[in-house]
């Protein structure tokens, strides 16, 4: 891609918090798509204010729209993985427009930027939430793509972890246990579906 080439861009906004009513920018190729408003309405509706200084993950974060809503509601640090390069400037640029100084940012594959973000956040007295929104936009490699994002959920450890959400396609039925958390609740939108789980109870 040049960097030449022209990217439409649309605009959301912050919808509360300390940032509210401030613009950030979505770029509109096929790599990333912004998650719709009712979605991010209901997440954070469930999270509310448990995500006052706890971290919190975005992966495959496009143009952070989540990450940043987050920060503005309290969350402390904020991490951001995002591959594509023209995502990732507009993802820059949205940082420097609210808070920089609680973001960390990291260009490359998720899948391989995850274990390293990870490491950091386990240094980390707070608790983690891990946001994953892999991109299903072609179904080619559908499979492929969410049997890896559960491979890495199969990650994280309990006592790192308050809560993990997948937004995933509708059809796709996820597992009642993925590695140390067990199945919350989910949430159907057309489409898309968020999943919640959190850490197993020890007996």
């Amino acid at each position: 891609m040049r960097l030449k080439e022209k990217i439409k861009i649309f605009t959301t906004t912050i919808s509360a918090g300390k940032f509210k009513g401030k613009t950030i920018e979505i770029p509109a190729i096929s790599t990333t798509r912004s998650s719709k408003g009712i979605l991010k309405e209901s997440l954070f509706n469930t999270l509310q204010f448990d995500i006052i200084d706890k971290n919190f993950i975005e992966a495959f974060s496009g143009s952070g729209s989540i990450g940043l809503e987050a920060l503005s509601r309290g969350a402390g640090e904020c991490y951001f993985m995002e591959y594509n390069k023209t995502a990732f400037r507009i993802l820059e640029s949205n940082v420097r427009k609210l808070d920089s100084s609680h973001c960390h940012l990291f260009l490359g594959d998720s899948f391989e930027k995850f274990s390293l973000v990870y490491e950091m956040i386990k240094k980390s007295p707070q608790k983690t939430y891990f946001y994953f929104d892999p991109p299903f936009s072609t179904r080619d490699g559908m499979d492929e793509i969410y049997d890896k994002t559960i491979a890495l959920i199969e990650t994280i450890e309990a006592e790192v972890c308050e809560m993990v959400i997948v937004e995933h396609m509708t059809n796709l039925d996820m597992p009642e246990n993925i590695g140390a958390l067990k199945f919350m609740k989910r949430k159907k939108f057309g489409r898309s579906t968020m999943t919640y789980y959190k850490p197993k109870t020890k007996e």
